[in-house]
């Protein structure tokens, strides 16, 4: 099969590589589409990457009851071999998922097994929130910065929306009393949950001066901003798979993935727009490159692997 290998710069080797074996709890998947991901130009040398998958199942392991050959499904692959920048992905059979007849494949890569998964961990897992399977007693304020990304985006959606949006070009000290009013209205004297999707400085002052002491300010990826007296927290969605180095949220990733499926057949979950780059795995390279330059603003750029040349 044809496979990206990732080398510094970012640039990449097109190679030929033997298809992937699925182990007894994973599925082999003929990848479709690939979606990207921000962080994927940052991999470390040598690498065969890619996240979201959506494509067709080929092969599953001998655990594994939920899917067969030849079913549609979409899929985060998690930290082991074959990442979905190849003809052929594997992927835990927990966190992969069917998409409905009427769900795209080209809409399944672009952001939901890895935006949603992520958003899942740090709703239920980090402050902890309710979820929709249980009552929630009561309104529970938070704040999400960076609602234009595609996790904070998905944090809103998920979260039942946000019923205000603030711009942050109205400067710090308007954003924060706004926020403030909007608590003071809402009946609520202090917020204990934030989620930093931007990680910069002036996010996080901004943050710091609304979440009470203790409360938990949580990021994407780990940094050294100073939120004191709240809490900086950090969210990794490799949490659904099994590492030492992380808190186990497997549990977690096999019960969202299989919510994702009634939520795409129920309309209730919409996607991001996306840019389909062409040449297929052959234009892996320059979208690295764009998204090291911050070019995908607001998009999410996928690959249609039938695109690439000299490929079926």
């Amino acid at each position: 099969m044809k496979e990206v290998i990732n080398l510094a710069g970012p640039t990449v080797e097109f190679v030929d590589s033997p298809i992937p074996e699925p182990n007894d709890d994973q599925v082999l998947i003929k990848v479709v589409v690939s979606g990207s991901n921000p962080k994927d130009w940052k991999i470390r040398k040598g690498v065969s990457q890619g996240d979201d998958i959506a494509g067709i199942i080929e092969k599953v392991g001998s655990n594994v009851v939920e899917f067969k050959r030849s079913d549609r499904v979409a899929a985060f692959h998690g930290r082991c071999p074959g990442g979905s920048y190849a003809e052929y992905a594997v992927a835990w059979s927990h966190t992969t998922f069917h998409l409905p007849a009427h769900t795209s494949f080209e809409g399944a890569s672009r952001d939901y097994p890895t935006c949603c998964l992520d958003c899942c961990c740090f709703l239920i897992c980090a402050p902890p929130l309710p979820t929709s399977m249980g009552a929630c007693i009561e309104p529970i304020p938070f704040i999400v910065y960076g609602t234009s990304t595609a996790v904070g985006s998905f944090a809103i959606k998920m979260a039942c929306n946000g019923d205000v949006v603030i711009d942050h070009r109205e400067g710090v000290e308007t954003m924060v009393q706004k926020i403030r009013r909007s608590l003071e209205r809402g009946g609520h004297s202090n917020v204990q949950h934030a989620l930093d999707a931007i990680i910069i400085r002036q996010s996080a002052d901004i943050l710091r001066q609304l979440v009470a002491p203790g409360g938990k300010i949580d990021f994407l990826l780990p940094n050294d901003l100073d939120v004191f007296p709240a809490k900086n927290s950090i969210t990794i969605v490799g949490s659904v798979h099994r590492h030492p180095e992380f808190e186990n949220n497997e549990e977690l990733g096999f019960v969202f993935s299989r919510y994702f499926t009634r939520a795409l057949s129920m309309g209730s979950l919409l996607g991001h727009p996306f840019q389909v780059r062409p040449r297929g795995l052959e234009g892996v390279e320059e979208a690295l490159r764009d998204l090291k330059a911050g070019k995908a603003s607001a998009v999410k750029y996928i690959f249609r692997i039938a695109d690439t040349p000299g490929v079926a």
